[in-house]
């Protein structure tokens, strides 16, 4: 039997579905218009020391929001600056759009190890507020195709995540713009 995450995604599975944005405020207008989507949690400047891009150190900072969609989070990235990041990459190649999707791993190391026996490399290293790393996997086609997030399952990430899932169950539109911490 798979493990269930807080938020009924599988443990080793999808669980998040990222966009790049040009303008995080409108997007979360659109997703909790037209979509129905939300609330969404926000997280100003994700810049954190230590972070690689392509086996350098990494000077990108984005913000970004993160919602719901039933049990499908939707995280939406905002790049605050023009530095060299798999952000920029997708919109250098295709414009704003579909960036990523989020894969749940109890070892994001060991995942990733897994993943480059297959092809993959690691494009981008960071440490997140909920414990652990992500990783973020290109075999190539990352740019034109998305790329692949190794999201670290640790207590911290599930508790995070749970909670706006629980915040999106029967959410009345109301304040939907919240802080992420």
């Amino acid at each position: 039997m798979t493990e269930m995450l807080g938020y009924g995604q599988p443990m080793g599975g999808v669980a998040q579905t990222a966009f790049v944005v040009p303008d995080l405020q409108a997007a979360i207008a659109r997703w909790t218009a037209d979509m129905r989507a939300g609330p969404f949690f926000v997280l100003d400047n994700f810049l954190v020391p230590g972070q690689t891009y392509r086996g350098e150190e990494s000077k990108a900072d984005i913000t970004i929001g993160m919602g719901f969609a039933g049990h499908m989070l939707i995280e939406l990235i905002q790049p605050l600056d023009s530095h060299p990041s798999v952000y920029q990459e997708t919109i250098a190649k295709r414009g704003y759009g579909f960036h990523h999707f989020g894969i749940a791993c109890a070892d994001v190391d060991a995942s990733s190890a897994d993943y480059q026996t297959r092809g993959y490399h690691e494009a981008f290293r960071a440490a997140v507020p909920t414990g652990g790393e992500v990783v973020y996997l290109d075999n190539g086609t990352g740019a034109d195709w998305g790329f692949l997030e190794l999201l670290p399952v640790t207590p911290g990430m599930d508790g995070t995540f749970t909670r706006f899932w629980e915040a999106s169950r029967g959410w009345d539109g109301s304040d939907p713009v919240r802080p992420f911490l």
